[in-house]
């Protein structure tokens, strides 16, 4: 496992714009896929995006959101502009070894902590 650090999340008006990071302890990260997840409150946990050499967006995102990460700096990022109310969630950064996408919680087995993104109308 890995440990997870996310940061940049706070308060911004619908149609602005984000970034969050999340930083990874160890050597090895660049064999790990590497995926954001969010929760709103009284929701389930969602996919949002994953990176591996290739990305994936949930539909809902998809256009406005863009996940990259820079393996030399063990922090994976998501830039997140357009934003909107029903964006509004605690974004969770995920680990799981291997390069295979993945995008259900349960294949991922290191998590963040957690950071509060809230979008007003």
């Amino acid at each position: 496992q890995v440990q997870l650090v996310e940061s940049g999340g706070g308060l911004v008006q619908a149609g602005g714009s984000l970034s969050l990071s999340c930083a990874a302890s160890g050597r090895t990260f660049s064999t790990y896929a590497m995926a954001w997840f969010r929760q709103g409150q009284g929701k389930e946990r969602e996919f949002v995006a994953a990176i591996t050499w290739f990305t994936s967006y949930s539909h809902s995102v998809k256009g406005r959101f863009t996940i990259s990460r820079d393996n030399a700096k063990n922090t994976v990022y998501l830039q997140m502009n357009s934003l909107k109310p029903e964006d509004t969630a605690v974004y969770y950064c995920a680990a799981r070894k291997g390069l295979d996408i993945a995008t259900r919680a349960g294949d991922f087995d290191s998590w963040g902590q957690g950071t509060q993104v809230t979008v007003s109308s």
